[in-house]
């Protein structure tokens, strides 16, 4: 299995050590200094950083170590890191995997370090034994992240329990001058009794997913003391939709300095500075990413940008005013975190379809934890409340 595209020396070093040294991971879109940065591309297959990642910098100071970089799929927006130009990661059945959180399952590395912009590492550790969070937008800095869609992205944490995700918050969030997205105000990352939390369940996102998993984190809360409604949550088809314009607006915009001159792979002929461009970025982009960029150009012209993007900004707003109340009612807003228990192949239709389970949380910024094909969404800054809960489920699988 490929998991890793290029390793650390600094991994062996932390094996020989009279001490035990923490090792992680990073995600290919995220820089770690001296090792090739590609976000999954060919088009920065030569891209050497210069510098770490903040959130590699904080860790590295807290004592943990860089094992190596992690496969992804081409800038973060795919399945399960099926459109990587190393090919994707399966398992011996020739199910996708994501590396991250096969890496971290496996025990080889103690956490990883994402870049959560389409839910793909939420989806990947919610088909593991693994733990993801992504903390609420702007509490860890995005500096170092290679830029996609910039108004959504989060680095996030991939860890074997929910515990170990949240001692690495604590480590790398907080507020970056270098960021100017980042708050002066962070999470409680602490623990709390599950007894009295109250849980929502939507009936709109149960219908095509995977009932079992619901159920049994549905039983694990209720055994723990949490209190369960069910209910309706509107405008599920609209947020996918809305997200999905917003998504390909931002990354074609931000993907558009990959042009072979200033950034990126060039093509070895070319006649004309026209030809120069198609070229480059016909070789050093995949259809996926094409398509996304062609789909947000067109919902950012001018004959479109009215009815296409500004609809979608106005739907993102009222996603959060739906969010907001929603989890001022509840603590915790549990919903699938994919559709199936296992995916074979991803392409676009696939990754629009399972959208409708992370969107929610990727328009919005909120925190949403995943964990045993589930995702329990939390208000802003109370990522303790899902941590919480998702604790509750795991340790009744573990039993």
């Amino acid at each position: 299995m490929k998991y890793v595209s290029i390793h650390a020396s600094s991994h062996n070093a932390a094996n020989t050590a009279d001490t035990l040294v923490p090792l992680f991971a990073v995600d290919d879109n995220i820089l770690v200094e001296g090792q090739p940065a590609t976000a999954g591309s060919k088009m920065l297959e030569s891209f050497i950083p210069l510098h770490d990642a903040e959130a590699v910098t904080r860790l590295k100071h807290a004592g943990y170590s860089v094992t190596g970089k992690t496969n992804v799929g081409e800038f973060g927006l795919d399945l399960l890191g099926e459109t990587s130009c190393f090919g994707p990661v399966t398992d011996e059945a020739g199910n996708l995997i994501g590396a991250a959180s096969a890496l971290v399952d496996s025990g080889d590395v103690d956490c990883a370090l994402n870049l959560d912009i389409n839910g793909t590492p939420r989806r990947a550790a919610a088909l593991s034994g693994a733990v993801f969070i992504k903390p609420t937008y702007g509490t860890v800095s995005r500096h170092g992240a290679i830029p996609c869609v910039c108004s959504a992205e989060q680095i996030g944490v991939t860890a074997k329990t929910s515990e170990k995700a949240a001692d690495v918050l604590r480590i790398i969030a907080g507020h970056d001058e270098k960021d100017g997205t980042t708050l002066n105000n962070t999470a409680n990352y602490d623990f709390i009794d599950a007894r009295g939390l109250k849980i929502f369940i939507a009936n709109e996102f149960t219908v095509d997913a995977d009932r079992e998993a619901i159920k049994a984190a549905e039983a694990a809360l209720l055994a723990a003391g949490a209190t369960i409604t069910r209910g309706v949550f509107p405008m599920p088809e609209a947020i996918r939709s809305a997200w999905h314009i917003i998504m390909c607006a931002e990354a074609c915009s931000n993907l558009s300095r990959y042009d072979g001159v200033k950034y990126g792979y060039r093509a070895p002929e070319y006649q004309t500075i026209d030809q120069l461009y198609t070229a480059s970025r016909s070789d050093g982009l995949g259809l996926g990413i094409k398509s996304i960029i062609l789909y947000g150009s067109d919902a950012l012209s001018k004959d479109r940008y009215r009815v296409c993007y500004d609809r979608a900004l106005r739907v993102r707003r009222a996603a959060h005013e739906v969010m907001t109340g929603l989890l001022n009612e509840h603590d915790v807003f549990l919903l699938p975190a994919c559709s199936k228990p296992r995916y074979s192949a991803g392409g676009l239709d696939t990754i629009f379809d399972e959208s409708l389970y992370t969107a929610p949380a990727s328009i919005t910024g909120f925190p949403a934890v995943a964990l045993r094909r589930v995702q329990l969404i939390a208000a802003p800054l109370r990522e303790s409340l899902a941590l919480s809960a998702a604790r509750v489920i795991e340790r009744s699988v573990r039993a």
